[in-house]
C-alpha cells in the first residue's frame, strides 16, 4: 500500500472516530435529559440544551472533513459509500441531540411539579433508545447487516411504549383537566424518544447500504 493509500485509510478511520465520539456525547445527553425529568433537575436540562451546541459542531466539523477527503483522495466502491454514509449519520446524531435538547425543554416547562403519574416507563424507553443508538453505530463501524436488521426491529418495542404512555396520559388528562398541560408535554417527551429510535433504525439502513449498495427500509 502506497503512502497516499496509508494516509487515506487513517484519515478514513479517524474520521469514524470522530463520528463515534459524536455519538456517545449524544447518548449522555439523551440520558441525562430523562435523569433531568425523573430527579427535577433544571440545572442538568440546561446543560443538556447547552450541550446541544457541541453536538452541532461536530456535525459541521465531520461533514467538512468527510467533503475534504472525497475531495482529496478521490475514494471509490465502498471507500466512497462509507464517507457518504458518515456524512449522512452525523445528519441523525445531530437530530438525536436536538430532540434530546427538546425533551430538556419540555422538563424546563414542568418544572418542579410533582408528576401527574409514575413515569417509569420513561427511563425504559430511554434505555431502550440509548441501546438501540450505540449497537446502530457498532453495527456500522463493524459493518454488520444482521445487527443493524436485529436492532432496526427493536424500534418496534419503542413505538409500542410511546403509543402506550399517550395512551395512559390522554386517560389522566380526561378525567383532570389540571394535568393537561404537563401532561402534554410528558406526551412530547415520549414522542421525542421514539424519534431517537427512529433515527437509530436509519443508521442501521445506512449500514445496509454502505455493505450493499441497495438502499432497503429495515422495519
Amino acid at each position: 500500500m502506497n503512502d497516499s493509500r496509508k494516509t487515506f485509510h487513517t484519515e478514513l478511520k479517524d474520521l469514524e472516530k470522530e463520528m463515534l465520539k459524536m455519538g456517545s456525547i449524544v447518548g449522555e445527553s439523551i440520558s441525562k435529559s430523562i435523569e433531568a425529568l425523573m430527579n427535577k433537575d433544571l440545572e442538568l436540562a440546561d446543560q443538556v440544551i447547552k450541550e446541544d451546541d457541541i453536538i452541532d459542531n461536530y456535525e459541521l466539523d465531520i461533514e467538512e472533513k468527510c467533503t475534504r477527503l472525497i475531495a482529496l483522495q478521490q475514494p471509490v466502491a465502498i471507500d466512497l459509500r462509507k464517507i457518504i454514509v458518515i456524512s449522512k449519520l452525523v445528519t441523525d446524531l445531530e437530530r438525536i441531540g436536538d430532540n434530546a435538547s427538546n425533551i430538556a425543554h419540555r422538563v424546563k416547562d414542568i418544572g418542579d411539579q410533582p408528576l401527574i403519574k409514575e413515569m417509569q416507563d420513561l427511563p425504559g424507553m430511554r434505555d431502550k433508545v440509548v441501546q438501540q443508538l450505540r449497537e446502530s453505530l457498532e453495527a456500522f463501524v463493524e459493518m454488520d447487516i444482521e445487527k443493524a436488521k436485529e436492532v432496526a426491529a427493536r424500534d418496534e418495542e419503542v413505538n409500542r411504549l410511546d403509543k402506550q404512555i399517550n395512551a395512559e396520559l390522554l386517560t389522566v388528562m380526561e378525567n383532570d383537566c389540571a394535568t393537561i398541560e404537563q401532561g402534554t408535554s410528558l406526551m412530547f417527551i415520549s414522542r421525542f424518544l421514539e424519534r431517537i429510535g427512529d433515527h437509530s433504525t436509519n443508521i442501521c439502513e445506512r449500514t445496509v447500504y454502505m455493505k450493499t449498495g441497495e438502499w432497503t427500509e429495515l422495519e
